[in-house]
C-alpha cells in the first residue's frame, strides 16, 4: 500500500492519500494494509466492512457513534462520488472535546479518513449516487448506538450545503439530541 498520511487539526484523525496505478486497462490500488497503517499509528483490527449508497446530493448521515464495548474505529473511503466527512471529538476530558474536523473524501482524490473511537462521525454527499465504504473495529450494536444533531450549534459544523438547501436526513437523525444533552461521563472512551 503506497500512501501519504496527514494528521488533521485534531491529530488523532488522519487523512490518507492512497496511490492509484493506472494504464490503458484502468487502475490498481491497494486500499488497506494493516502493517503499513501501523507504521503511522493506526493499530486497529477491523472486523466489519460497510457500504452505503446515497442517491441525492445533500444526503447527510450522522453524527453517529457507538459506546464501549462496541466503540468503533473507522477507516472510510468513497468509491463513487464525493462527501464532506466530519469527525467530532466526544471524549470527556479531551482538550479538543466538542471540536470538529472535516475533509472532502472522493473517488477522484482516492483518499481515506481514519476516525478513531471517541469521535462522532458523519458525512454529507456532494454528488448524486455517492458510494461510501468503511471498515469498523467493532460490529454494529443497536444497544450501543448514539447520535448527535448534525446542526448542533455548540459544535458548529460548517456543512457545505447551498443556501436554503435542507439536507436529506433519516428519521433518527432528525431527532438526534444535542451534545450538551448527553451524559458524556458514561461514554467510557478513556481518559484524556
Amino acid at each position: 500500500m503506497k500512501f501519504s498520511a496527514r494528521r488533521l487539526e485534531i491529530p488523532e484523525v488522519i487523512e490518507l492519500e492512497v496511490h492509484r496505478f493506472g494504464d490503458e486497462r484502468g487502475f490498481f490500488s491497494e486500499t488497506y494494509n494493516r502493517e503499513q497503517l501501523r507504521e503511522v499509528g493506526i493499530e486497529v483490527d477491523f472486523v466489519q466492512d460497510n457500504h452505503s449508497l446515497s442517491g441525492d446530493t445533500g444526503t447527510l448521515r450522522g453524527l453517529h457513534f457507538q459506546l464501549a464495548p462496541f466503540a468503533q474505529d473507522k477507516l472510510v473511503r468513497v468509491t463513487k462520488g464525493s462527501v464532506f466527512d466530519v469527525a467530532v471529538d466526544i471524549r470527556e476530558g479531551s482538550s479538543t472535546f466538542g471540536k470538529w474536523v472535516g475533509v472532502e473524501i472522493s473517488a477522484k482524490k482516492w483518499n481515506q479518513l481514519f476516525v478513531p473511537k471517541g469521535f462522532a462521525h458523519g458525512f454529507v454527499t456532494l454528488e448524486p449516487d455517492t458510494e461510501f465504504l468503511y471498515k469498523v473495529s467493532a460490529p454494529y450494536a443497536k444497544e450501543a448506538e448514539g447520535a448527535i444533531r448534525f446542526d448542533d450549534p455548540d459544535i458548529g459544523v460548517a456543512w457545505p450545503l447551498k443556501d436554503g438547501v435542507e439536507p436529506v436526513l433519516s428519521a433518527k437523525d432528525k431527532i438526534a439530541p444535542l451534545l450538551r444533552d448527553l451524559d458524556v461521563s458514561t461514554f467510557n472512551f478513556g481518559t484524556f
